[in-house]
């Protein structure tokens, strides 16, 4: 009951905040975000107003298993971006800005924080250095895709920043799994090849080719069906499947075998969407089934949310710093290497801001980044500290970036006004019912 009751009032208080927030003109996640900020453990669950909300940080964990469905279909909506027809245009730049652009910003980041190390050793290792380094290129994907829905941006940045994003974060698990094993090689004193070159590149292989199996056996499947109600309830349940087989991991003697649930779903969605003839329409489908998904998901996060990182002034200076050299990183990256593939100048001018938005890949980054010790909790606070700040700055500035850009364009007057005449008349001619009666 108590499950149940948590998951309808975030709901519901996430769709009533977004009427809160419309004068404002905010996108709808920032508005999910917040309500979830309220009503989570560290707001009103700190000032014990039980029945409302999460009380506790064990609360939410009883509900992660939407976040991680969430994820999955976020990834899975994401690989539909990478059809062949359109990947034959803009793929070759979306390649070398998703990689350059995440190399720029961990060079960055990273030589920054080693510099704060040797200006204040005691409060920053050279391993939390590296690590958050390695946790700066990860991006968040949902967020950049529930801005573009909202308002149903199109254009050159828009085709391009979508692939760029889903890159983004297979060369951040890369970067991580490479600086993080050099981390945890200098706190063990012990050199380990596998942890640092082979079980991440083993893990990206093993999750794409997951991803493209699972994808050829759904479009094989969905032709043993002809409505298209039961190929749309083929396709979610297989991205439950998917996700939940994503969770696996095995050894293999020194190897360890596992998957990233990103980069399977989204494997997933770019073989069924090249291969699959209705995907577009089962896309669509689905798309809007898992609305109310995603909106209990970023409800979820906000109340994840640890205000508590504020109480610590050395975790808000790092952090302070770690946002303003990741953002930075960012923007010159995906500038300096738009220009180079020559991309149009909105594109170099705007895509930058487009991927800052952080969130889960980074949270995911962090939580292993506990197997430092104690120099992991620093790390973690300093990532939740800047959730916090990306998460809820970050999809305005994507749609202030889209909006300059030309991809998200405002309602014409024309049609608001006839919106608004036709609310009247209904009104009107409900009111005159009820008068007669």
């Amino acid at each position: 009951m108590q499950i149940l009751l948590s998951v309808s009032v975030a709901m519901l208080t996430g769709l009533l905040m977004t009427r809160v927030f419309k004068p404002l003109k905010l996108p709808t996640v920032t508005a999910y975000l917040i309500a979830g900020v309220l009503i989570g453990p560290y707001c009103l669950g700190a000032l014990h107003i039980t029945g409302f909300g999460f009380n506790s940080a064990e609360e939410l964990t009883h509900i992660g298993l939407v976040s991680d469905v969430a994820l999955g279909f976020i990834a899975f909506s994401i690989g539909n971006e990478f059809r062949l027809n359109d990947l034959k245009k803009t793929g070759k730049q979306a390649f070398i800005v998703g990689t350059a652009q995440a190399l720029v910003t961990t060079l960055i980041v990273t030589v920054i924080l080693i510099g704060v190390h040797l200006l204040m050793p005691d409060h920053l290792t050279i391993q939390q250095a590296l690590t958050l380094g390695a946790i700066a290129t990860a991006t968040a994907p949902a967020a950049t895709l529930m801005v573009v829905r909202q308002y149903k941006a199109n254009g050159p940045l828009t085709r391009l920043l979508l692939p760029i994003v889903a890159l983004d974060d297979a060369v951040g698990l890369v970067i991580f799994a490479v600086l993080f094993g050099i981390s945890k090689a200098i706190t063990s004193s012990e050199a380990d090849i596998f942890a640092i070159v082979v079980n991440p590149l083993i893990e990206i292989v093993a999750s794409l080719l997951l991803g493209a199996v699972m994808g050829f056996i759904l479009t094989q499947l969905e032709r043993l069906f002809n409505s298209n109600t039961n190929r749309l309830n083929m396709t979610i349940a297989f991205v439950f499947l998917t996700a939940s087989l994503a969770m696996l991991e095995f050894q293999i003697g020194p190897v360890t075998v596992g998957f990233s649930s990103l980069l399977v779903c989204m494997m997933l969605g770019t073989v069924f969407c090249n291969l699959c003839p209705l995907s577009n329409n089962l896309m669509g489908a689905a798309d809007k089934w898992t609305s109310p998904l995603f909106a209990l998901f970023f409800v979820i996060s906000g109340a994840g949310l640890e205000l508590s990182v504020f109480s610590d002034w050395i975790i808000v200076l790092i952090g302070v710093i770690y946002i303003l050299f990741r953002s930075a990183g960012k923007y010159i990256g995906a500038f300096l290497s738009a220009k180079a593939v020559h991309c149009e100048p909105q594109i170099c001018r705007y895509l930058g801001i487009t991927l800052l938005p952080q969130a889960g890949v980074a949270l995911g980054m962090s939580a292993m980044a506990m197997q430092l010790g104690s120099q992991g909790n620093l790390i973690r606070n300093i990532t939740l500290f800047a959730i916090l700040v990306y998460e809820l700055i970050g999809p305005l500035l994507t749609k202030w970036a889209l909006t300059k850009a030309g991809e998200i364009t405002p309602m014409p007057e024309e049609v608001r006004n006839r919106r608004r005449n036709l609310l009247e008349a209904l009104h009107k001619e409900k009111a005159e019912k009820d008068a007669s009666q």
